[in-house]
């Protein structure tokens, strides 16, 4: 068992005085209860908001009820300890599900509301999956002809299900099933092309939300965001911590993922109180006003590298936030105000100091902590530890015994991140990058080898080798470079199929063919020199094609162009079909509102059957601006 340091926040551990080693722990911390504080709640404040979905306000007891009429309906087929998928989206039926299998000791596996058909089928060939649960539409072809069960699921409301079921289907033998003890379980990016399943304990997740409360202030009368996508674990955070504290849950829209000035509206008209959000979300906010008429008080930002500081004018507090699936949620905060005497400068803040129960060491490639001020890589342990993957050699090689020091002691376990980060003087930590071919795509951990592997399936595909091109701003795109087994296969039709396979962040922006690739001095792949040369430019659009363009037009494939890195874009494409990603939207949409004054909806650019089409709307709403203006 894990022992909870006993140190003083980021107490320099034992070593040279004039060179203290690179480990800080954060103050002493207990596990606590997760469901038994919600049911707490429930018999103290059972008339108090539980969920406001919209017009619709789900009180504790009628949350509690709903989540009771589900476990009754589960209790027979599903056993304590058993996986259950969820693929739901954000909204009150997921908050039931959470809480109906916390009730059934059942292994909570959130999927999201459309997982990629053969990424859901080969988490269930892998895994002991009990059921799943959502519209049979959305579910691999065993479970939508196997048997159904209705839930009773709520189907109305923000992001509701059309038709939920629970869906069981026949279970293999040789399939993996959660350690014991495990609340719930995440997958995150695998580097043999399957995607690897983590499995967190409550007391885990127990640890974090206790940090949380204590941060937000978060209690009855707050409205919590649950805004991030449902197959990432900061949606557990917000789930959890708003029914742990008294607080009531707010379901957020789809479009708020996808629109920075939707985002703030949806702030103000369901007057959030506290928020956790995705990096790339938030930064496109950093650069405009920020509105002064918000009830918000903190934004928890995670995910991916923030690259600037929120300027004076942010009157919440945002916390930086940084932490591995595999470390419960969060591990390390920095938290800014408007006070700050750095407040709005364009540059990268920290990922700060350890939370309570946790310890951060930076060490060397053998595991011991090298000096203060030195480069490293981040190991994690203490009580935000996971139990490990479901996958016991997986977990045998990521989760290693501390090296032999003194500030090490109380520990048995750390997690080798694969970041490299500095540790300073404070105990404080600066991210500098990743180790390996680990990547963060919109917030979203990638593995590069399961994105080629996920292309390798096409009997089209010979070889596929995937890079990493950043624009001026530093943000990521993947790029897949592939070596057809013969011809040369439409590049949409090739990532059509791959979107079977996985997470939307993971979809390469671009593809290009190529005859063969680079080599290093060791006969490996030089990655580098291949994401330098494009060996299969894509060809230029035509010198005249803006020429006769109407001022929509214009705007959308020069924005496009460049945000895509595809100077071929023409109207006649899709958006999402050439890589656009709700990141890429964002921006996009920013930068229609900046250059024409029209702000346009998300769903009018997703909806739309091409970008001529919505340069159309565009169009339609243009007034040219006065002489001079």
């Amino acid at each position: 068992m894990i022992q909870s340091p006993s140190l003083p926040e980021t107490t320099v551990a034992a070593g040279a005085v004039d060179a203290p080693a690179s480990i800080a722990h954060g103050p002493a911390a207990e596990p606590t209860a997760v469901v038994a504080r919600f049911e707490e709640w429930v018999r103290t404040a059972p008339q108090a908001p539980a969920v406001v979905d919209g017009e619709r306000i789900w009180t504790y007891g009628e949350l509690d009820a709903a989540a009771e009429r589900v476990a009754t309906a589960l209790r027979d087929r599903v056993r304590p300890g058993d996986l259950v998928g969820v693929c739901l989206d954000r909204s009150t039926a997921l908050v039931v599900s959470a809480v109906a299998l916390a009730r059934l000791g059942a292994v909570y596996l959130p999927l999201g509301p459309r997982p990629g058909e053969r990424r859901i089928q080969a988490v269930t060939e892998d895994l002991d999956v009990a059921c799943l649960i959502g519209d049979p539409g959305v579910l691999p072809g065993a479970h939508q002809d196997g048997e159904h069960l209705a839930l009773g699921l709520p189907a109305d409301g923000v992001n509701a299900p059309a038709a939920p079921v629970a869906a069981f289907a026949a279970r293999r033998a040789d399939a993996r099933r959660a350690p014991e003890g495990t609340l719930y379980a995440v997958l995150t990016s695998g580097s043999t092309g399957r995607p690897k399943a983590v499995a967190v304990a409550e007391a885990s997740l127990s640890v974090a939300l206790d940090w949380y409360r204590a941060a937000t202030g978060l209690a009855p009368g707050d409205r919590q965001s649950l805004l991030i996508g449902v197959a990432f674990d900061p949606h557990l955070l917000e789930l959890w911590a708003a029914l742990t504290s008294g607080a009531a849950l707010v379901p957020a829209p789809d479009d708020t993922r996808w629109d920075a000035a939707l985002l703030t509206d949806w702030w103000r008209d369901a007057a959030v109180t506290v928020c956790v959000a995705a990096t790339p979300t938030v930064e496109p906010l950093l650069d405009r006003p920020w509105p002064q008429d918000l009830t918000l008080r903190h934004l928890v930002v995670g995910g991916d590298r923030m690259r600037r500081r929120p300027g004076p004018d942010v009157t919440a507090t945002v916390h930086n936030a940084y932490g591995p699936a595999e470390a419960t949620v969060v591990t390390t905060t920095y938290a800014m105000r408007a006070t700050d005497a750095r407040a709005g400068e364009v540059a990268p803040p920290p990922i700060g100091t350890p939370l309570p129960g946790t310890t951060v060491v930076v060490t060397d490639a053998e595991g011991h902590p090298v000096d203060r001020g030195q480069d490293g890589e981040l190991r994690v342990g203490g009580h935000c530890l996971a139990l490990g993957y479901l996958d016991p050699e997986l977990t045998a090689r990521r989760f290693t015994a501390p090296a032999d020091h003194p500030g090490l002691k109380e520990l048995d376990r750390l997690y080798r991140t694969g970041d490299r980060v500095r540790m300073d003087a404070d105990g404080g930590l600066e991210f500098l990058g990743r180790l390996d071919d680990q990547v963060k795509i919109s917030g979203v951990r990638i593995e590069l080898a399961e994105v080629e592997a996920a292309f390798e399936q096409d009997p089209r595909v010979r070889t596929a080798v995937v890079t990493v091109e950043r624009d001026g701003s530093g943000l990521a795109r993947l790029v897949a470079h592939l070596k057809p087994a013969l011809g040369a296969p439409a590049a949409a039709d090739l990532l059509d199929a791959v979107r079977a396979w996985l997470p939307e962040q993971a979809v390469p922006a671009a593809v290009r063919l190529v005859d063969g690739f680079p080599l290093d001095a060791n006969g490996k792949v030089d990655r580098t020199a291949l994401a330098a040369a494009d060996t299969s430019p894509a060809p230029a659009a035509p010198a005249d094609d803006l020429a006769a363009a109407t001022p929509g037009e214009r705007l959308v494939l020069t924005a496009v162009r460049e945000l895509l890195g595809r100077p071929a874009t023409v109207l006649a494409d899709n958006f999402t079909d050439i890589g656009g990603t709700s990141v890429v939207a964002a921006r996009l949409l920013a930068v229609v509102e900046r250059e024409s004054g029209i702000r346009p909806r998300a769903h009018e650019l997703l909806r739309s059957t091409d970008l001529g089409a919505f340069a159309a709307l565009l169009d339609q709403r243009w007034t040219p601006r006065p002489a001079g203006a």
